[in-house]
């Protein structure tokens, strides 16, 4: 499968577009497209593992209580269980390619 990734971007001005690129039995790919100041809140997965990699711009990720900025052509792995989050603090859009392992239940 192949994917055409920027032709997915696109932004939402109330909150961080979750778009979804493709999933299989075993992994998720997802594009995060964050506007400066938006948020994705620090949680956890339980059973899934949770890859960050910077297309573009730049922002604050939070692993396990720790921050650490990432810019483009830098990832983040948060492994299951571990608090993870992050924020566009700066002045730029931040695009991210994320990947999920296992994917999530179906709803």
């Amino acid at each position: 499968m192949k994917v055409r990734v920027e032709e997915h971007v696109k932004f939402q001005p109330e909150k961080l577009a979750k778009i979804p690129l493709a999933t299989t039995g075993r992994l998720q790919l997802d594009l995060y497209c964050v506007s400066p100041g938006q948020v994705q809140k620090p949680h956890t997965h339980d059973a899934q593992d949770k890859i960050y990699y910077v297309l573009k711009g730049a922002g604050r990720f939070s692993l396990a209580g720790t921050e650490a900025a990432l810019r483009a052509g830098e990832a983040l792995v948060a492994p299951a269980g571990t608090e993870h989050g992050l924020v566009n603090d700066g002045p730029d859009p931040l695009v991210i390619l994320v990947v999920v392992a296992p994917p999530p239940p179906p709803h």
